[in-house]
């Protein structure tokens, strides 16, 4: 619950400090008093927006601290451990607003975007605005607050973000099947060009191999003649070839007689000449039995030549770079299939995201069909009890086309009223008039607070357009609520007023030409001259002193 509330320079307000208690806080005070202001700065601590028209007339910032006791607020103290932000069983949130409209926000002391604020502001304090039932003409809304009276506001952000997984993964599933004709073009084009490349069969060092055996096909007659003419100088000649010669020059040198280091080192060299020429006329006599003059294996080579060539020059590159193209080529291929696969999978999960939605969304409209009636009831007797005795409350649940199944789920919520007996129960917004509608909101507003798990209600004014006994019985439910959960209500009624555990006074008083605005909390005699001058006016007579003692007595 909120305990303490620290407002400094914010609007009409220099300083003010209050102490909250438990049960019901009745808020009161002349109209333009500020009575709004309290319930304003607390909205800012919970993540509303800033404005610097807030900061008070001549001061730099305004500053508002909210204080909370959160031992009966586990879902809060759990979130604060999330963010690692606890502080023992206390929160305390802060909020700075400077002159020139910048904001700073504080949680137990460690800064905080905006976005914290609000989320742990929905677990601590849920505010019913004095236009509430305007909000009531809008359909969006009904499905909100049945969602919440039904307890399911868990489950319906549950469908909503299943279902948008569901049209993400199906608006992907659209786009590849949008694709899939110009995938399958491709498909057929990589299959085409690799089976000729397959039907080439190019292998390694083959294009090099070839094109030697064409140089040497093309001059295989005049590589024969210049062969065997080498072999008859270095070895075969009658008389003057190379190896005779050698033999000659070893016989002249032993017949020197003389045995020095020189021409031994000489006929060393003599010999290692004779047994190098001998082994290249043997490797090249080698070389020269294995070529033939055959235009027939000419001809094949040029043809497997042709082949190749043609088919890189289909493809623009080299003929070399012919087996890296084959290798991208597949890897293509391998992934095209690969993504039809994705494809099938793709269909799989639109289907089991379909499946999921559809499950949620089933248990969200049971929970909806359950507590509809409910809500009807219950609206029913509160209406009742607010003085449209013939009025009848209906929550009507419309089922949608799965066509027509959206974020929010398998049906349309929506509220409708007979306030006349006879009457077909019809939108609100046709049917209901201005203070009609305020009494339908009231009613709607404390049936939902009684299964709201928020510690502290908020509100502002929803007694607007009532009076008299309706008046009494708006300030007893409320009265009722604040037996459960902390109440804080601004009102201008008496009969509601007199029902507060609390009552804090608004009141603006004029100093050295400046204006401020000022909370009392009320001790008995001063209430008791509060709820008469709410009765009377401004004169306060013995009689509506009498009628106020009675109703704080009562």
């Amino acid at each position: 619950m909120l305990t303490h509330l620290l407002i400094k320079n914010f609007a009409l307000v220099d300083l003010l400090e209050l102490e909250l208690k438990d049960g019901m806080t009745v808020i009161s005070g002349e109209t333009g008093a500020g009575k709004s202001i309290m319930l304003d700065a607390l909205g800012l601590t919970l993540g509303d927006r800033a404005d610097s028209d807030t900061v008070r007339d001549g001061e730099e910032r305004a500053e508002i601290t909210a204080s909370f006791d959160l031992r009966a607020i586990p879902d809060a103290l759990t979130w604060l451990k999330a963010q690692d932000l606890e502080q023992e069983q206390e929160c305390q949130i802060r909020r700075i607003i400077t002159r020139e409209g910048r904001s700073r926000s504080y949680i137990n002391g460690q800064p905080a975007p905006l976005n914290q604020l609000r989320e742990l502001g929905q677990l601590l304090v849920d505010i019913h605005g004095q236009h509430e039932h305007q909000r009531l003409l809008h359909r969006e809304y009904h499905r909100v607050l049945l969602d919440d009276y039904a307890q399911q506001a868990t489950l319906a952000e549950q469908v909503r973000q299943q279902h948008s997984h569901w049209q993400k993964l199906s608006q992907s599933l659209r786009q590849l099947t949008d694709d899939s004709a110009e995938k399958t073009a491709r498909t057929q084009l990589l299959s085409y060009q690799l089976e000729e490349l397959a039907q080439l069969d190019l292998q390694p060092d083959e294009l090099t191999e070839l094109e030697n055996e064409q140089k040497t096909l093309e001059n295989a007659g005049h590589l024969l003649q210049t062969g065997h003419q080498l072999i008859e100088i270095t070895s075969e000649g009658e008389e003057q070839n190379c190896v005779n010669l050698l033999n000659q020059c070893q016989h002249l040198l032993q017949q020197l007689a003389v045995n020095t280091p020189t021409l031994t080192q000489v006929s060393e060299m003599l010999n290692n000449a004779q047994i190098q020429i001998e082994e290249a006329s043997h490797e090249l006599r080698h070389y020269l039995d294995h070529i033939e003059i055959s235009p027939e294996r000419l001809q094949t080579v040029e043809e497997r030549l042709t082949a190749i060539f043609d088919i890189a020059r289909k493809h623009r590159i080299q003929p070399q770079q012919l087996p890296t193209l084959q290798a991208e080529l597949q890897a293509e291929m391998d992934s095209l299939h690969r993504s039809d696969e994705a494809l099938d999978q793709l269909h799989q999960d639109v289907q089991a995201a379909r499946e999921n939605y559809i499950e949620m969304a089933t248990r969200l409209s049971k929970a909806r069909t359950r507590h509809s009636s409910k809500l009807s009831k219950a609206v029913d007797m509160q209406l009742h009890s607010l003085g449209m005795t013939a009025a009848h409350f209906n929550v009507s649940l419309n089922a949608l086309a799965e066509t027509k199944w959206n974020a929010n789920g398998m049906e349309e919520v929506e509220f409708l009223i007979a306030a006349n007996p006879g009457q077909t129960a019809r939108p609100l917004a046709k049917v209901a008039s201005g203070g009609e509608l305020s009494r339908i909101s009231l009613a709607i507003q404390v049936i939902t607070a009684q299964t709201s798990s928020t510690p502290t209600l908020v509100f502002d004014e929803v007694d607007v357009g009532i009076g008299g006994a309706i008046a009494e019985v708006v300030g007893r439910l409320l009265r009722e609520l604040g037996e459960r959960t902390q109440i804080l209500c601004v009102t201008h009624q008496p009969q509601v007023a007199s029902q507060g555990n609390q009552h804090l006074f608004v009141s603006k008083a004029n100093q050295k030409q400046k204006t401020r605005t000022q909370i009392t909390q009320l001790e008995p005699e001063a209430r008791l001259q509060e709820i008469a001058r709410m009765l009377g006016g401004i004169q306060v007579t013995d009689a509506t002193l009498t009628h106020a003692r009675e109703m704080l007595e009562g």
